[in-house]
């Protein structure tokens, strides 16, 4: 470094040159190491590395990456409202930058933590053969120095280059092992700069404590299955999972022998029982076949922690996945797994596969290149939007708290159910919401106020379909303009209105006066024009099982997908038929259930997941028509899909996980591109493109101080989400919901137990 130290003097002398140094020709990348796919993903094929100056912040530096465009390919950005052009860090420690090494035979990198990703992504800006090793070592010593004077606030004219050690970044030991993305990276693997980020400074030490001992195994168990494994605990502290066990444990799944369906996890050794956990079904389970890991949730002493498992080899994997699923489901359904038939075992097991690239994904470039700049998670929330944020709070009715949401499809309207009034807002552009007007104490034409249990927009939006808890049989009828009830639509004497939905997804749009209906066990079309009784009796079909239906969506065509408590999913082509197809229960009950205008792709909600389901037949005599149209072979139902929270990320957010029903983005036209759900006070949005390539965890979150209610995108616009909290509602932009990180999700720290109070916590 000592050959620099004239060169660099000249460079730092003059503090009005806003540039450095800087290597004008390379590659950006984003490395995923645990990722199955998409382990290397190039984000700008022509750039420019530069070592910049913080404008008006003595001692401290950026390290910024601008893309360069190729020959015409400004010209076509020029009509596009964002573009991705320099990504910019602050040069600290924290980023544990490093030189690497490319592919190819004296190809040169620098590699450094993607901070705001998952712990293990990194990226790597390859240098061109052009760029000469002078100045490569050039740059590196200019980014330790800037590390230099931002931690010690001084300048770094007469350092050593002894001064400098501190920062060149080192491998963690092997010891300690620590997951990557998604699991436990095996120890070779946890040396690798690329695959481990264990101890970012020398104060963050990984540890072992020794478990205590603990109360016997419950009483009256047998094994179901046993493993040599790893076990690994999320520690707050460390920002990661580590070791907390020397050496391989068994690990195992037992069964109470009394019949009465209880299934533990546990993780023993030859001295004691270290884990013992009861399965149940907010354990949000991930299972990752690239790691051959398990990590799961558990609520312990007040707060939730996250453990995980890496087994030895990948039947033993195998084996436990199976194991646990069939546990988890004979948990919900208190009936023995092999009493279902062999295709609907298949259908349950198949939703434990992660990482599955989806049939049309390699059709989804475009659309996916949209969602990356629509969901673009660096770009942060102006001062603005969050101060518009606390102006749209509208008049509150002591004691009583926002309940639902509905969006508007032609007036530019969003209405909120509180207790018997309904805010209406008004979308007033540029993510923002204003508060319109309140239709006040909501009451029969008879007089009698009620709360309303659900509401749907309908006749082109000058109408409004409410349901009242005390008057199952019925519907109401309300004239928006007047904000006054005119009508009960009573539907029958002896079935109920448990759930209603538009004739198809895009009939509040036009004059159709007649909708959906569902009981627990029926499903009827109603219209209003019918004098006496509103049901139509040759549109009527009732199932003789107890279905307990929860919910129905419609196609653009009017085809229908209905959920159920139960947590099976019916696809009809028409009311009044039997099911085309109907695909098995995983065990929860679903709460909500949305479609794709098309009828592709089906997304169903439980409290810890969302399910997502390709009704495309892919092989049989039917292949290529949808499973609403066809019924799927009995060896080759669809493979569903979970989208849940990484175990991780829960532990941060401290609670329990809750989903509101999901919804895709909607609009005539216009292609499914995201999925929007909530979950305490959070805001989540999938990306769908990514998603249907198999990354089922690319999502985004954004937090807020009360609870979210109820989300849904604007109608006829990807980018904006209309959010009803419990006393406010507001609008967002996709753009500022971030990436779950440590920083992003957790409130104070306060509360957060680290790996040392929860590994000592079997039960």
């Amino acid at each position: 470094m000592n050959i620099f130290r004239s060169l660099i003097a000249k460079v730092w002398q003059d503090p009005n040159a806003a540039e450095v140094v800087k290597i004008e020709s390379g590659q950006l990348y984003l490395v995923r190491p645990g990722n199955i796919r998409s382990s290397r993903e190039c984000i700008y094929n022509e750039a420019i590395a530069t070592i910049r100056r913080v404008p008006s912040i003595d001692h401290n530096f950026q390290l910024v990456i601008t893309r360069v465009y190729e020959e015409g390919d400004q010209e076509l950005l020029e009509d596009e409202d964002e573009t991705d052009e320099e990504r910019v860090f602050l040069i600290s420690q924290e980023l544990e930058f490093r030189p690497g090494s490319g592919e190819a035979d004296n190809q040169a990198t620098f590699l450094w933590r993607d901070l705001e990703g998952d712990v293990d992504e990194l990226y790597e800006f390859v240098m061109t053969e052009e760029i000469n090793e002078p100045t490569r070592a050039f740059f590196e010593t200019c980014m330790y120095r800037a590390m230099y004077e931002r931690k010690y606030k001084m300048s770094g004219d007469n350092i050593r280059d002894q001064d400098l050690s501190e920062f060149t970044w080192k491998p963690p030991a092997p010891k300690g092992v620590r997951v990557g993305k998604k699991a436990p990276q095996v120890a070779s693997e946890s040396a690798s700069p690329a695959g481990s980020r264990e101890q970012s400074s020398p104060s963050r030490k990984v540890t072992k404590s020794s478990p205590k001992k603990i109360k016997a195994v419950p009483a009256n168990t047998a094994t179901v299955v046993e493993a040599d494994a790893q076990l690994f605990v999320w520690d707050i502290e460390v920002d990661g999972f580590v070791s907390s066990h020397d050496g391989l444990l068994t690990a195992k799944i037992l069964e109470s022998t009394s019949n009465d369906y209880n299934y533990w996890i546990a993780a023993t050794d030859e001295q004691e029982d270290l884990v013992m956990h009861k399965i149940a079904a907010d354990m949000n389970p991930r299972w990752s076949p690239k790691t051959q890991s398990l990590t799961w949730n558990f609520y312990v002493d007040g707060a939730y922690g996250s453990w995980a498992f890496q087994f030895n080899s990948s039947d033993a994997y195998e084996d436990f996945k199976v194991a646990f699923a069939r546990a988890a489901w004979e948990t919900l359904h208190h009936t023995p797994f092999n009493k279902i038939k062999p295709d609907e075992q298949a259908y349950v097991l198949s939703a434990t596969n992660e990482d599955i690239e989806m049939r049309d994904a390699q059709n989804e470039e475009e659309d996916e290149e949209e969602v990356v700049s629509e969901l673009d998670p660096d770009e942060e929330a102006s001062e603005d939007e969050e101060e518009e944020e606390e102006d749209t709070v509208s008049p509150q009715l002591q004691g009583e708290r926002n309940s639902q949401l509905t969006v508007g499809y032609k007036g530019d309207r969003s209405y909120v159910v509180r207790g018997n009034n309904i805010g209406v807002f008004s979308h007033a552009g540029h993510n923002q919401v204003k508060y319109y007007a309140t239709i006040s104490k909501i009451s029969t034409p008879k007089g009698r106020e009620f709360k309303p249990r659900e509401v749907m927009l309908h006749d082109q939006d000058t109408k409004m379909v409410l349901m009242n808890p005390t008057e199952p049989n019925s519907l109401y009828n309300m004239d928006i303009e007047r904000g006054k009830v005119v009508e009960e639509w009573k539907v029958h004497e002896d079935v109920t209105v448990d759930h209603i939905a538009p004739d198809n997804k895009f009939a509040q749009m036009t004059p159709e006066q007649t909708l959906v209906g569902a009981s627990h066990n029926a499903l009827f079309r109603i219209d209003p024009r019918i004098s006496g009784l509103k049901m139509v009796d040759s549109q009527y079909k009732q199932y003789v099982s107890k279905n307990r239906f929860s919910g129905v969506a419609t196609t653009s065509s009017g085809k229908l997908a209905v959920a159920s408590a139960k947590g099976d999913i019916r696809l009809f082509d028409s009311i009044g038929k039997n099911a085309k197809t109907a695909l098995p229960p995983l065990g929860d009950p679903i709460t909500g259930i949305d479609v794709t205008a098309d009828g592709r792709w089906i997304v169903a909600t439980t409290k810890a997941y969302l399910l997502l389901i390709d009704t495309l037949i892919g092989e049989g005599r039917y292949a290529g028509s949808l499973g609403f149209d066809r019924s799927f072979p009995a060896n080759a139902k669809p493979m569903p899909r979970r989208l849940q929270l990484r175990g991780e990320h829960v532990a941060y957010m401290n609670q329990e996980v809750n989903f509101s029903p999901a919804r895709f983005n909607q609009g005539e036209g216009q292609v499914e591109n995201a999925i929007v759900t909530s979950t305490g006070q959070y805001v989540v949005a999938w990306d769908f493109a990514k998603v249907k390539k198999g990354q089922v965890d690319k999502y985004e979150i954004k937090k807020y101080e009360d609870t979210v209610v109820q989300d849904n995108f604007k109608f006829g616009d990807d980018k904006e989400i209309i959010v009803a909290l419990e006393n406010n509602v507001l609008a967002i932009n996709k753009k500022n919901l971030k990436r779950p990180t440590r920083s992003s999700l957790a409130g104070p720290m306060t509360g957060l137990h680290n790996r040392s109070s929860i590994v000592n916590s079997p039960y």
